[in-house]
């Protein structure tokens, strides 16, 4: 016969959900850098004009794409 747990205590449960909500926000943050490292990839495949034509420059791409995050 097999038992099984259904009840964990709350010191347990707080673990639990605490491991599980950082192990979301680093899924988050990966997915979003590699959403960015596209973005980046897809701006530096541009030619001078097409980034000028855009306001930027090759050494201010980064500053570009993470204009949200960081103050440049």
């Amino acid at each position: 016969m097999a038992y099984t747990i259904t009840h964990f205590a709350p010191e347990t449960r707080g673990r639990i959900d605490a491991f599980f909500n950082r192990f979301g926000q680093g899924m988050n943050a990966y997915l979003e850098s590699r959403a960015r490292c596209a973005e980046i990839e897809a701006l530096e495949a541009k030619t001078d004009a097409e980034l000028a034509g855009m306001g930027l420059t090759r050494d201010r791409i980064p500053a570009h794409v993470f204009r949200d995050t960081y103050w440049l």
